[in-house]
């Protein structure tokens, strides 16, 4: 199951540790020398108190053992165990960089250029984390980009065909997956103990080692927020740069006006695309972070492709729109893969983003429309179609308030909305399905209940998807949701459903695996934009339209 808190320094997790057994002790408020004493004793045993709640104990251990010490400060400890992480994803670039020798045909070929650009992915997210080592207040950025670095461990995995060569990656990755998964583990616990007792984590710092965290940075410049929150509901933003293939703006392609910004800019950079199909294959790489893409409107301004795996391209490589960089926002635009459901895999939209934001948009295609690869995603007010596995990946995304349109398969072939890839127990990834309708296309409705249709399936083991304040449209089969392989997963899953409405949404008939729970309200706010996307941070900043909790 998702943690709801974020990931903070290392050092914390001593002093919450103090901090519990002087509450154990006394139930008076605790002061510095009894803290002092008390976490002095705490340290000296602190290797197998943080190791507890890991899943790779031994790897925990001797990771850790020698690096903690009671003058150690929560960056001391941050950087100590990241640097060991980066240390082994380094050495699997390497061998990804050997193994990619050995390919054989074009999907293999894409599957390790996929590798090689999600390993040197990691070490930015993990370089980030250091460079914010001494800042506490970034807990939930922390947890976020170490999710990250597992989840580009299963997207690579995923990428390669060959078994022999898979499992030569899969060895080469796992010391990195899982020292990172064992960090995302330790300190969501403090975390939560920190948010469960009400305690500033700050303070706290200050009062027992007399050390002092930096101030949290705002996600955004404040000039932007302003902007963006006085302008974006009233009328359109004024645009850096404008596209139009009548001629009509400073650039044709969206592509032109990308390779046109420059190399770096302070605040928001802004592309307004006017009405118009726009066939080509668009990426916002990693140096472009900030970028807000606005249209015509989702039927009017469309950028379509027809990339697909049936004819040789690895998945990634399908995207018509791909984006790379963090703060990424793009309003009243369409994305299309108009491969058809004999393409297999076709991407429309894929996100290899943090904070990214979604508003008015179409993310129209067959199998694997919507690829939220990674990183934290807020969709709302949108609309996405297609047939297998339309909404995959292994990110932290909510889609709020949006129409999810099932469309009509391959003769034999089901439907899944959605594949979620969470693949190591304390990832914080989940994919949450709020407000929306869930319906059948045109084509689709005479035959909704020919064909089998289902909420979801597990990609990965620990598969974590929740549906929930929806309407479920009777399309989807009573059982809900469908095996992946077997039972495969079924008992290390996290499927939820909570407060659903529509004659698909009767749970009655559900499957009975262990994974699958209806749940209540107290559990399903914890999914909501707010815990699960440390939503206040950055949403509100988008200037669209959101709800950090429940809608109702």
């Amino acid at each position: 199951m998702v943690n709801k808190a974020a990931i903070g320094g290392f050092s914390a997790i001593l002093v919450v540790a103090a901090v519990i057994s002087v509450i154990a002790i006394s139930s008076r408020s605790f002061n510095k020398p009894t803290a002092s004493s008390q976490l002095a004793t705490t340290v000296k045993s602190s290797v197998s108190v943080l190791c507890a709640p890991t899943s790779y104990k031994d790897a925990c251990e001797r990771t850790l053992t020698g690096a903690i010490n009671d003058t150690s400060s929560a960056g001391d400890i941050i950087r100590a165990a990241v640097k060991v992480i980066t240390t082994h994803v380094e050495a699997a670039n390497e061998k990804a960089n050997e193994l990619h020798k050995l390919a054989k045909g074009p999907i293999d070929n894409d599957g390790f250029e996929l590798c090689k650009e999600l390993l040197v992915d990691a070490g930015d997210r993990l370089a980030a984390v250091l460079a914010e080592a001494d800042n506490g207040h970034r807990l939930d950025d922390f947890q976020a980009w170490l999710s990250m670095v597992v989840s580009y461990r299963t997207n690579c995995l995923a990428s390669i065909e060959s078994e022999e060569l898979n499992a030569e990656m899969a060895t080469a990755l796992r010391n990195a997956t899982e020292l990172t998964d064992n960090a995302i583990a330790i300190i969501t616990a403090v975390s939560d103990l920190t948010k469960d007792l009400n305690l500033d984590l700050n303070a706290t710092v200050a009062a027992l080692t007399g050390r002092r965290l930096l101030n949290y940075p705002e996600w955004v410049p404040a000039a932007d927020r302003k902007l963006l929150a006085a302008r974006w509901n009233d009328q359109k933003l004024p645009p850096n740069a404008v596209v139009a293939k009548d001629g009509s703006g400073q650039f044709k392609t969206i592509n032109d006006a990308l390779n046109a910004m420059p190399e770096t800019y302070r605040g928001r950079y802004v592309i307004y695309v006017k009405a118009g199909v726009y066939n080509e294959k668009v990426t916002v790489d990693k140096t472009k972070p900030n970028l807000l893409i606005y249209g015509d409107g989702p039927r009017k301004t469309l950028v379509t492709g027809r990339l697909n795996y049936a004819e040789g391209v690895g998945t990634f490589k399908t995207a018509t729109f791909s984006v790379l960089a963090p703060g990424f926002i793009a309003k009243s635009i369409g994305f299309q893969n108009n491969a058809g459901p004999k393409g297999h895999q076709a991407v429309a939209l894929r996100l290899n983003a943090d904070a990214a934001v979604l508003y008015n948009c179409r993310i129209d295609g067959f199998q694997d429309s919507f690829y939220s690869q990674s990183g934290r995603h807020f969709v709302r007010n949108c609309v996405i179609s297609g047939t297998i596995d339309f909404i995959f990946g292994d990110s932290q995304v909510v889609i709020q308030n949006s129409l999810i349109i099932v469309r009509r398969p391959m003769d034999n072939q089901q439907n899944t909305v959605t594949a979620h890839g969470k693949d190591t127990p304390h990832e914080r990834t989940a994919l949450v399905i709020q407000n929306c309708r869930i319906v059948p296309d045109q084509f689709l409705f005479p035959d909704r209940f020919k064909i089998a249709s289902y909420l979801g399936r597990p990609w990965k083991q620990f598969s974590t998807t929740i549906v929930m304040e929806s309407t479920i449209g009777d399309l989807i089969r009573p059982l809900g949701w469908m095996p992946w392989n077997g039972d495969f997963a079924l008992d290390t899953l996290y499927y939820a459903e909570y407060n659903n409405r529509g004659p698909g949404s009767v749970t009655s008939g559900r499957v009975n695996w262990k994974g699958f729970h209806v749940i209540n309200r107290k559990e399903a706010v914890r999914w909501t934009a707010g815990p699960l996307l440390a939503g206040v941070n950055w949403i509100p900043f988008a200037g669209v339209p959101h709800a950090l909790t429940l809608i109702k």
